[in-house]
C-alpha cells in the first residue's frame, strides 16, 4: 500500500513546494490512483494563488491544490477491487496528513473512495481534466432559459456556450474584450461589447468574474430577463436598482456542481455532442509547477494550463 507521494503544496499565497507528503491508508471501499494530469484552475486557484480566497470551513495553509486530475486506479481496498486498472476523473481528495486537503489533487497518488472517482474515457488523454470545469458549465446552465450571451471567452465561457448549443439550443453571442481570446469559436460568433447594439436578451450567463459587470448587463436585458452569475467573485457586487427594478430583473447564482453533473457531462462527450478538444493550451511537468502557476494566471495566451505526473517519482 501506498505510504506517501510527491504532492504539490501551498505554503502560504505565491509559495509553492514540491516534496513527498504523508497519505492515509485507503480503506475497504477506496481506490489509489496514479495521477497522469493535473489542471491548474484559473478560478478558485488563482484566489488560492494570490492570498484573496474568501474564508470558508477547511481554507487554510498549507494545502495541497488541484480538484483536476486525470490518472489509473493501481490499488484499491477489498470491496473496490474490481475498479484496478480503471481510468478515471478525481474531483479532489483528502488523503494528506500533513496539509489540507481542501481540493487535493495535485499529487502524484491520490487515495479516495471509489465512489469519487468517475471512470472516463482514456483517449481523452490530458482534456480529461476538464470534467469538473464542463460539470460546472452544465450546473450553471440548469434551472434557467439557456443564455443567448454568453460574457467571457476563456474556458469555462467556451464550455458554456458549448454546452449551450449540445442542448439543443441556438448558438448564442459570446462577449470578449482581450483580442488574444477572440479566436477559437465553434458554431458561435465572439464580439466586443460595442460591436454588440442588442438590449433584448433573454438570459445572460457571465464568466467573466468581473465584480462591477452587473449594471452593463442589466443594460442588455430584455424585460423579465435573467442574468446567471456563473463566475467566482473575490469581490462585492453591487447594481443600480432602477435598472433592474425597470428590467424586472432575476439574478440567479450557480454553485458548484454536483455528482449527477458528471455523470450528465461523460454523457454529452461520449455521444459526440459535447467537444473538448482545444482547451488546453499548454501541458508543462509537474516539477515546473511553480513556473506552471504564475503563467497559468497570468499568460493571456493560455487557455488552461496541465501538469504532466508522468516523470514523476
Amino acid at each position: 500500500m501506498v505510504v506517501e507521494a510527491l504532492a504539490l503544496i501551498m505554503e502560504a499565497p505565491e509559495q509553492l513546494a514540491l516534496r513527498p507528503l504523508a497519505l492515509d491508508a485507503p480503506t475497504g471501499s477506496d481506490v489509489v490512483v496514479e495521477v497522469r494530469w493535473s489542471g491548474i484552475s484559473t478560478g478558485t486557484e488563482k484566489l488560492l494563488w494570490t492570498g484573496k480566497m474568501p474564508m470558508f470551513p477547511g481554507m487554510g495553509y498549507p494545502l495541497v491544490p488541484g480538484y483536476e486530475s486525470v490518472g489509473r486506479v493501481i490499488d484499491a481496498g477489498r470491496d473496490a477491487w474490481a475498479r484496478i486498472g480503471d481510468w478515471v476523473f478525481v474531483p479532489g481528495a483528502s488523503c494528506f496528513r500533513d496539509a489540507r486537503g481542501l481540493f487535493g489533487g495535485s499529487a502524484r497518488r491520490l487515495v479516495l473512495p471509489s465512489s469519487r472517482a468517475l471512470t472516463i474515457d482514456e483517449s481523452l488523454q490530458a482534456d480529461g481534466v476538464l470534467f469538473a470545469l464542463a460539470a460546472t458549465a452544465l450546473h450553471a446552465l440548469d434551472g434557467g432559459t439557456l443564455p443567448d450571451l454568453i460574457v467571457g471567452h476563456g474556458v469555462l465561457g467556451r464550455l458554456l456556450a458549448r454546452i449551450t448549443t449540445a442542448l439543443g439550443a441556438q448558438a448564442p453571442t459570446v462577449w470578449e474584450t482581450d483580442p488574444q481570446r477572440m479566436g477559437g469559436a465553434i458554431g458561435y460568433k465572439v464580439v466586443t461589447p460595442d460591436e454588440d447594439p442588442r438590449r433584448d436578451y433573454h438570459s445572460i450567463c457571465d464568466a467573466s468574474g468581473d465584480s462591477n459587470i452587473l449594471d452593463t448587463l442589466l443594460g442588455r436585458l430584455t424585460r423579465g430577463g435573467e442574468i446567471n452569475l456563473a463566475g467566482f467573485y473575490a469581490d462585492r457586487l453591487n447594481f443600480a436598482f432602477p435598472v433592474a427594478f425597470r428590467a424586472e430583473a432575476r439574478i440567479r447564482v450557480a454553485a458548484e456542481w454536483s455528482p449527477g453533473d458528471l455523470d450528465r457531462t461523460r454523457e454529452l462527450i461520449r455521444s459526440g455532442r459535447l467537444d473538448l478538444s482545444g482547451l488546453v493550451t499548454d501541458v508543462r511537468p509537474a516539477s515546473e509547477a511553480a513556473e506552471a502557476y504564475p503563467a497559468a494566471f497570468t499568460d493571456r495566451n493560455c487557455l488552461k494550463m496541465v501538469l504532466d505526473w508522468s516523470n514523476c517519482a
